[in-house]
């Protein structure tokens, strides 16, 4: 996914900082070439090695070093990095950087750096509440950096509050996010994921294996590329993707009165829900005790959400899934006839491990409205969210 990009990391003096080869391998991992710039006072709290194993490549803290190649080392560095993320940020650096000071690497290289820069600040509760580290963070958003907000829980001083170090994922998240496309930027994209359950009285309910894995995979992905998403999600046990505003559902008409509320101002709407087609048309109110013989139960319709949002389409680009147990092709296409659908991606069930339901990768065959049928091969359920998002792309560009 990084291939190709550069990520500096500036790291601070702080207890938080052990936690930075974590993110830092992250990043490796997806194909970022990353470097580290390390205050002095970091070098007190982690050893340069550390994250010169972490990233394969030379540590740097002496804005005086001989450079290994004929060039100003910091400026080259500024030059090459499409990221600058500073983490932990202290008090110090902030004040530093607002203040344009460049005494030493990390501060001669956030002035010169023309890539996205991303502040991770942390620190004590008090210091961050401080009117002056308040301005400076407000100086910094103003020149055009972004500045996460730290997350609240307990600190190195014992005390519990605002400042402590976000979690790798999130950090992850905003990185992605400044490294990605942005090629959604301004769109408000919707996408439901997860089961739903229709109860038959309080302990039993009918449903489906769905985990919402695709759906939230969509979710992350429209987020990387800078989308305003909103995942409207059924029973999962899945952590919610970070920058995504999250509505949790139950049942079928939930899911309904949700998505069809955030569809009014979307650009995007992505049906990834496994969204249950009957109900019992009664729920008893306490458990239904076991009895001799068999049990006479009668289901009704669920609401049809992708057919409301299609007959009500407008120009809004509209995405459904159809998981197949046969005649996957043809099924599929008469699914994206019947409820005006730009595309669909087809999947089969209950056929193979690697696919479907619960597994990390899928077999997806995407068909358009222009007629088009494209096989996707075996792909991770993050690569085939790429692959529908890149589609959806063309698709606004069409309306």
């Amino acid at each position: 996914m990084l291939k190709g990009k550069t990520v500096l990391a500036g790291t601070c003096g702080g207890i938080a900082l052990y936690k930075v080869p974590l993110l830092l391998g992250r990043l490796r991992d997806l194909g970022a070439d990353v470097h580290v710039v390390m205050t002095e006072a970091a070098t007190r709290f982690v050893s340069p090695l550390t994250f010169q194993t972490v990233t394969g490549n030379p540590v740097h803290t002496d804005l005086f070093e001989p450079p290994r190649l004929w060039n100003v080392e910091h400026i080259a560095l500024a030059e090459r990095a499409d990221l600058v993320v500073v983490a932990p940020a202290t008090a110090n650096i902030l004040g530093k950087a607002a203040a344009g000071v460049a005494d030493d690497f990390l501060s001669t290289v956030l002035l010169a750096a023309r890539g996205q820069v991303l502040y991770v600040p942390a620190m004590d509760a008090a210091m961050y509440a401080h009117p002056a580290v308040q301005r400076n963070i407000a100086l910094l958003r103003e020149f055009g950096a972004e500045v996460m907000e730290p997350d609240r829980g307990r600190l190195a001083s014992g005390l519990v509050g605002p400042g402590r170090y976000p979690e790798t994922e999130r950090i992850l998240a905003a990185c992605l996010r400044l490294l990605g496309p942005g090629d959604l930027a301004g769109r408000k994209v919707v996408v439901s994921a997860g089961p739903t359950r229709e109860h038959l009285d309080p302990v039993r309910f009918l449903s489906n294996p769905s985990t919402g894995r695709m759906g939230f995979a969509l979710a992350a992905e429209a987020r990387r590329r800078s989308a305003d998403v909103v995942l409207v999600s059924g029973p999962t046990e899945l952590p919610p993707p970070p920058e995504v505003r999250v509505v949790e559902v139950t049942t079928a008409a939930e899911m309904r009165e949700a998505v069809l509320g955030e569809a009014a101002g979307a650009d995007v709407v992505i049906m990834a829900a496994a969204v249950a087609d009957w109900r019992p048309r009664e729920r008893a109110s306490r458990k239904v005790k076991k009895t001799e013989g068999d049990m006479e139960l009668r289901l009704v319709r669920t609401p049809d959400i992708l057919a409301e949002l299609g007959r009500d389409k407008g120009r809004r680009v509209l995405v459904g899934f159809a998981a197949e147990t046969g005649d996957l092709v043809e099924n599929a296409r008469a699914k994206l006839r019947a409820k005006n659908l730009d595309l669909i991606a087809a999947n089969p069930v209950g056929q193979a491990e690697d696919s479907g339901f619960a597994a990390v990768t899928n077999r997806v065959t995407l068909l358009a409205r222009d007629g088009s049928v494209e096989e996707l091969p075996l792909m991770t359920k993050d690569e085939v969210a790429r692959t529908v998002l890149d589609r959806v792309v063309r698709l606004l560009e069409e309306v």
